[in-house]
């Protein structure tokens, strides 16, 4: 594929070094195309060393097969990373005073824009409407990270990292060409919890439980790549942020519940695959909770003593969901139950007991253990449908290979729903 890698100048520009690599390393080829600022943070030499191509910033160098044109028309997919607050004012505004702006204007494949900003610089609705009009004229335009920034400064502004960022490369190019799968979300809002809940005992403890979120993750870029808008509740999760969704923050499970219950409306399918506590302390201690010591108390003269803790419900968040909904089709509902079996009942046994009791869509059950599911990179899980469809058990296989069948699962239950208004 021939890859228009433009950079701008932001100190994000040393990542691209590395983006540069991805795409040349797995057979593509790249030109690329530097700002004048972006020069200053990483020299020609290196884009030249690393692409096996000349590099300049000037419309002015090699006029005579008319660059400026030639090398928007020519590509397959261009990519700006980092992408300033200026270059995207410049793109969104048409101007063409160098040699990325102006091949900007002559592309015709995806153009993906990576932006890296200061916080501020991000949020500030000049460079948001700037934003929203390109991606009303077809570009896409990733949300940055939240992290660390330029100095002290932490917050949303960073440049995703560059597998996150070649990933969404990718699905932009496949998006465009129809492939399998690629595009069926278009349009759906989608919104997906991840990861584990910590519950607070005090200061320093908490009760909380092994999930890493990496199924949660994998779900909310199978998402992406398929064209819909993603919403991540993450909680306590320490993977990077997928590229092009927007991450919302939580540790409890009622910061769960409030950041579901104040978003659910706005999507269409809701998405709970977080492992949320079913208990919490029923108090918090403000100060660390500290061993007693009685000199006339047990061997040795220690009191050996340990504080009981109290616990209390958490709010079935599922099956508030699905009372909220009513009798309403949307947003559709899926649910996750991470089982380990027992006297009760088989993992799949139970599973249909929760649907049953949860009222959701769809049931994603799996088997969990301290070496299942939980941080591995494969699984098995079997998909449960309230409308009595046929069950299906995916794996083992990769977390990504059963995100992608769950969202098969989920648009296969969305034309069933109603002929005339399938989820696509």
């Amino acid at each position: 594929m021939r890859v228009v890698l433009g950079v701008s100048g932001g100190i994000a520009a040393y990542k691209a070094v590395s983006l540069l690599r991805r795409f040349t390393e797995t057979g593509h080829d790249v030109t690329v195309v530097p700002t004048d600022a972006a020069l200053r943070f990483v020299g020609a030499p290196t884009w030249a060393a690393l692409s096996g191509k000349p590099v300049t910033s000037q419309v002015w160098d090699d006029v005579e097969r008319v660059a400026h044109v030639r090398i928007g028309q020519q590509a397959e997919l261009v990519v700006v990373a980092p992408a300033t607050a200026d270059l995207i004012a410049k793109a969104a505004g048409g101007q063409a005073d160098d040699l990325l702006t102006a091949t900007l204007l002559t592309a015709r494949c995806p153009v993906v824009y990576a932006p890296a900003m200061h916080t501020e610089m991000w949020l500030h609705p000049a460079t948001q409407a700037n934003v929203a009009l390109l991606r009303s004229r077809g570009a896409v335009v990733l949300d940055p990270a939240a992290g660390r920034l330029t100095g002290a400064d932490s917050g949303p502004g960073r440049l995703p990292e560059p597998e996150a960022l070649y990933a969404a490369c990718l699905a932009a190019v496949a998006a465009r060409e129809g492939s399998t799968g690629a595009g069926d979300l278009a349009g759906l809002r989608v919104l997906i919890t991840a990861g584990g809940t910590r519950e607070a005992l005090d200061p320093v403890r908490f009760l909380g439980n092994r999930s890493s979120g990496k199924q949660g993750y994998a779900l909310a870029e199978v998402a992406r790549d398929r064209g819909a808008q993603v919403s991540l509740v993450s909680a306590n999760v320490t993977l990077p942020d997928p590229a092009g969704v927007v991450v919302i923050r939580v540790e409890s499970a009622l910061d769960v519940q409030q950041a579901v219950a104040s978003r659910v409306t706005d999507h269409d399918i809701v998405v709970m695959c977080a492992a949320v506590a079913d208990f919490r302390p029923k108090a918090y201690a403000p100060t660390k909770i500290k061993k007693t010591h009685d000199p006339t108390g047990g061997p040795g003269g220690a009191d050996e003593s340990a504080p009981v803790i109290e616990l209390v419900r958490n709010p079935d968040i599922l099956r508030g969901l699905v009372e909220a909904r009513g009798a309403a089709t949307r947003p559709i509902i899926v649910g996750f139950a991470a089982e380990t079996g027992d006297a009760g009942g088989t993992v799949l046994e139970l599973a249909r007991a929760k649907l049953a009791r949860k009222g959701c869509d769809v049931l994603v059950a799996n088997e969990v253990g301290r070496h299942l599911t939980f941080g591995q990179d494969a699984n098995t899980v079997h998909l449960l449908f309230a409308d009595g469809s046929p069950e299906r058990t995916i794996g083992p296989a990769t977390k990504v290979k059963i995100a992608e069948a769950v969202w098969d699962g989920i648009q296969a239950l969305g034309h069933r729903s109603t002929d005339s208004n399938p989820i696509d």
